[in-house]
């Protein structure tokens, strides 16, 4: 179980660092923007995670983090330029990065603290943090106050992944059944253009 954490957690971060690297080819920055705004989706939820949990930060206790990081953006930077659609490559990264780090999220905090609520604040915020500084660094709307289904769909990966374990449900089935609900909610609303309601005037 812990074997398959540190899998999803590293997964989580390397597609969310080609997120960040995406956006900055978008913008045009050079090789040292790409990195650092790859960096930013990959560890600050995370980061923000594990300092309200007052545990070590997941990239300072080891490494690797910033290892799968940085090689996701040099990944972007040699190939950026052959990708037909940044965006769309963009989007998709981000909606499994935000799937993966929700429940895994989740699961840290639910460890932690023993405690569903937080279990899934965290989760959420774990999954949504990093790409609002990225967007904030684009000059761009975060994705999480556009009307979209996103941090929804975190919400539902964190919360399902909660109620299968208090069900019972084996660890690695509940991560990847979690996992699955939070990506099938985040794509279909990219697909069919899902919004959430504005307030009434």
């Amino acid at each position: 179980m812990d074997q398959l954490l540190t899998y999803l957690d590293l997964a989580g971060v390397f597609v969310f660092a080609i997120s960040g690297a995406l956006a900055a080819a978008r913008k045009d920055m050079d090789l040292f923007g790409i990195g650092v705004l790859a960096l930013m989706p990959a560890v600050g939820g995370g980061t923000l995670r594990d300092l309200v949990l007052d545990v070590p930060v997941f990239w300072v206790a080891g490494n690797a983090s910033l290892w799968a990081a940085l090689a996701a953006a040099v990944l972007v930077f040699l190939f950026a330029g052959r990708v037909a659609s940044r965006k769309t490559w963009l989007v998709w990264a981000d909606a499994a990065g935000l799937a993966l780090f929700s429940v895994v999220g989740a699961e840290k905090a639910l460890a932690a603290s023993d405690s569903a609520i937080v279990a899934v604040t965290l989760g959420v915020a774990t999954a949504v943090a990093g790409g609002i500084i990225r967007d904030v660094i684009c000059n761009e709307i975060p994705l999480v106050l556009k009307q979209e289904v996103y941090a929804t769909a975190a919400f539902a990966g964190a919360g399902s992944f909660c109620l299968l374990s208090y069900a019972g449900v084996d660890g690695s089935v509940s991560l990847w059944g979690a996992i699955a609900i939070a990506f099938t909610i985040r794509a279909a609303a990219i697909l069919r253009g899902w919004k959430l309601p504005k307030a009434l005037r």
